[in-house]
């Protein structure tokens, strides 16, 4: 693989697995066991029947979970103990085998496209817990769903544009960040409110989710 090749599979995957570790886990290993793209040798592991299955699997509880309110939320929080450090040995394991210090960089470049991709979808998903409108939950996941999968297939076709998508992705989380932690808190606020019996009187509106570029 080419630099270029070579930086879109690391940047992309730490992207994509911050939002759907699981699925980016399964399409990889299905793509690379059929031989429709090929991955690296320290990411061949991703082609073995028993991670793909484990994978799958996985996907197939996310994808029901990710929809109920709430749970969702409870879903993410639980997985920030999984889609950064992932999102880290999956950039690792594009950068191949070169000098230690570069595999330290691509290390640390993967944790951090992974926590902006993973702190982004979680904050979006509180406050649209908190949010009136019933369909959002559906509308993110599947929204969201569909974004890792045209990421990946990104990755291996336009290894450029998806370079630049997850620089601006990554830019506009850092320009909103004072904005997403004031969501956060809102969102916790509302939740614990919640869960007491008493609606939060300062309920979120539609204008104050973040939504995170497509």
């Amino acid at each position: 693989m080419g630099v270029l090749e070579t930086l879109s599979l690391l940047m992309g995957t730490a992207w994509t697995s911050g939002i759907n570790l699981y699925a980016t886990v399964a399409v990889l290993g299905l793509a690379g066991s059929h031989g429709l793209i090929q991955l690296p040798p320290n990411l061949e592991i991703l082609m073995h029947p028993l991670v793909i299955g484990v994978a799958c699997l996985m996907y197939v509880v996310e994808f029901f979970a990710d929809k109920v309110p709430y749970v969702d939320s409870g879903w993410d929080a639980l997985h920030t103990l999984f889609r950064i450090p992932a999102g880290a040995v999956l950039a690792w394991g594009a950068a191949g085998d070169v000098n230690p210090a570069l595999q330290l960089v691509a290390i640390l470049a993967g944790g951090a496209v992974a926590t902006a991709a993973h702190g982004t979808k979680m904050v979006t998903r509180l406050a649209i817990n908190t949010s009136p409108e019933p369909f959002s939950n559906w509308t993110a996941s599947v929204a969201e769903d569909l974004s890792v999968f045209a990421g990946l297939w990104a990755i291996f076709n336009y290894p450029l544009l998806m370079i630049l998508f997850v620089l601006g992705f990554c830019g506009v989380a850092v320009w909103m960040l004072p904005k997403i932690i004031q969501l956060a808190k809102r969102g916790v606020r509302a939740i614990r409110s919640w869960f007491k019996g008493s609606p939060d009187t300062q309920e979120l509106t539609k204008s104050d989710v973040v939504v995170p570029p497509a």
